[in-house]
């Protein structure tokens, strides 16, 4: 039995693999999955990012980019590719990190993810202090993201809440809007869909303790 899991979340700066490097040229959130190493040593990239093309013209003229695939859905652009270059989350994963969530924005990566007690954190972060620019940027138990005082009130989780927070500053609810959601979606470094999702789900919430 898992005595405690951890959700930890972890800035990255200075990683030069093929996803930081065009995040760092085309002003973008690139939303990815955790890279699949394969038995021949290249990485399986699957990720995702707003309409633009720049993006595509510069992982094309990334000499480490391997059959770089592109297909449009709900407005996004998805991506598949192989990669020759290992990146910091493969250090991660290799030692105990199960990744959750991964972005890339302005060259910099945000991972969300969770290790199975404090052991497997001290080696997690033991590994990335063997790599450049990788900070612990918060840790809590798995459930207390929920305990922040609105969220407990109104029975939101925490992320719905940071949703809901994030579109009140944006003026996401003004008329006209002041912000549309891919722009919030991109504050948050998650994707537009992820964040429609959020505040939904968070505004049935109130509402049905509002009307009951």
């Amino acid at each position: 039995m898992i005595s405690e899991c951890l959700v930890v979340e972890v800035g990255v700066t200075g990683d030069d693999c093929p996803l930081a490097a065009a995040s760092r040229s085309v002003p973008v959130t690139i939303d990815a999955r955790p890279p699949q190493l394969r038995a021949d040593g290249y990485a399986l990239l699957q990720f995702s990012a707003p309409d633009d093309d720049r993006l595509a013209e510069t992982l094309d003229a990334d000499p480490r980019i391997r059959y770089l695939h592109r297909s449009r859905v709900d407005g996004r652009y998805s991506y598949r590719c192989l990669s020759k270059h290992p990146c910091v989350v493969h250090e991660l994963v290799s030692v105990g990190l199960v990744v959750e969530s991964l972005s890339y924005r302005d060259g910099d990566a945000r991972i969300t993810g969770a290790v199975v007690g404090y052991d497997v954190l001290s080696g997690v972060m033991s590994r990335a202090g063997e790599t450049v620019g990788v900070s612990l940027e918060r840790v809590y138990p798995l459930g207390e993201e929920d305990d922040q005082p609105v969220a407990r009130r109104w029975n939101l989780t925490g992320r719905q809440e940071e949703a809901l927070r994030a579109a009140l500053e944006r003026d996401y609810f003004d008329v006209p809007r002041g912000a549309d959601a891919a722009t919030v979606a991109d504050d948050l470094g998650i994707s537009k869909s992820a964040f429609l999702e959020r505040l939904r789900r968070a505004q049935r919430a109130l509402l049905e303790q509002v009307f009951a």
